[in-house]
């Protein structure tokens, strides 16, 4: 076992991190990229503990190892955040960090997960500490593409560039992993179109792999007016009862914890100071069950792009293993009354969708309703 074992199909950036944290190539601001699930977050936390790897080697099993993989690591920072964005306040407070001296006789280490959701002052205070690094601080930021990051800020990164792991990959890393049959991992494998996470649930939980075969048996049943209406309707509705079982937990261990520190229980009464902390504390929740929806809302319109992808391949004939499999039969049905021009722009009406929620703040029920509306099937196409 090592810090890399959770990198799939990743063995040239393994390489080149490896070799960094040995002294070769290494530098103190990293930028990984890559797709959603692709794994730039666990290779940012497996470079780290590897840095401070007591045998250099990342050898996975040593203290120092163990704690960075574990997010206890006293010298090794990790921002995560359940909100839309991350604001100026947490960047400074990291910041302050990263002027001290580690605890160890290694490095401090700051890894920014979501490095794109930085705010315009947060990107600007980062700016500064990257700027002017201290001899033993490494900054290790994580983000989809290089776009997604201030140009000022990744002309100073070295960048680290990983890619989408082949079903074949993820596969083989969900049999030795989740020790599931191969065909569970082959199906998780293809469905994930390469998210590890995804790929992960879709092999543990029948009822998250339920929740999948629902999304992509839409686009086959999308005849008329009313079933794009109902479609859509079943998106935000399902999507909404998923995030809140993701967030009750939470939500309710995180009150308890400030009742706890506000003395609530105790004292039988409220503090002046609690009302404004839970005020806080609320308005962060809202945001956080937000941000959840929308997540659970962009899966399924990355599922539902894997159906006209399947459909454009049986189209033109292209050899191998359609993403659900499964589903063929529908998916040969839109082949046949659907042009490959119409399923691409078919697919450009879901990004669309997904462009109008992330970026524009658009209500979801308002944008599937019109990408629903752009799905429909031709007059007497349904089954």
């Amino acid at each position: 076992m090592t810090v890399w074992d959770d990198l799939v199909g990743q063995r040239p950036v393994i390489e080149a991190l490896s070799r960094a944290a040995g002294g070769d190539g290494m530098t103190h601001a990293w930028l990984f990229t890559g797709p959603p699930g692709s794994g730039r977050s666990n290779a940012a936390v497996a470079f780290a503990a590897a840095l401070q790897c007591e045998t250099g080697t990342g050898c996975g099993t040593c203290k120092s190892c163990r704690t960075v993989l574990a997010s206890s690591h006293a010298d090794v920072r990790i921002i995560r955040t359940e909100k839309l964005s991350i604001g100026v306040d947490e960047v400074r407070d990291l910041v302050r960090s990263s002027a001290l001296a580690p605890s160890g006789d290694r490095w401090q280490i700051m890894i920014v997960e979501d490095s794109d959701r930085l705010t315009d002052q947060a990107c600007n205070a980062l700016l500064k500490a990257i700027e002017e690094p201290t001899a033993r601080t490494v900054w290790l930021l994580c983000a989809p593409t290089t776009e997604d990051v201030l140009p000022t800020i990744r002309s100073r990164c070295r960048l680290v560039s990983l890619t989408t792991p082949t079903a074949v990959d993820v596969a083989a890393f969900l049999v030795r992993s989740v020790g599931v049959g191969e065909e569970l991992a082959a199906h998780a494998a293809r469905a994930s179109q390469g998210h590890i996470g995804r790929a992960r649930a879709l092999a543990r939980d029948e009822e998250t792999r339920r929740r999948r075969r629902e999304v992509v048996s839409l686009p086959a049943r999308l005849t008329t007016l009313g079933s794009c209406m109902t479609a859509a309707t079943n998106v935000v509705e399902v999507s909404k009862v998923e995030a809140e079982v993701q967030t009750a937990d939470l939500d309710a261990r995180e009150k308890a914890d400030l009742d706890s520190a506000y003395g609530v229980e105790a004292r039988g009464r409220r503090p002046r100071e609690y009302a404004p902390a839970l005020n806080a504390l609320e308005r962060g929740q809202k945001t956080r069950a937000k941000r959840r929806v929308l997540d659970v809302v962009d899966r399924a319109l990355m599922d539902l792009v894997s159906v006209y992808r399947d459909a454009i391949a049986v189209s033109v004939g292209a050899p191998g293993d359609l993403v659900n499999e499964e589903l063929r039969a529908d998916v040969a049905q839109i082949a046949r009354v659907v042009t490959p021009e119409e399923l691409l722009r078919m697919i450009d009406a879901i990004f669309t969708a997904r462009t109008q929620m992330l970026e524009f703040n658009v209500q979801p029920q308002l944008a599937l309703e019109s990408m629903m509306v752009a799905l429909k099937l031709p007059t007497g196409a349904g089954r």
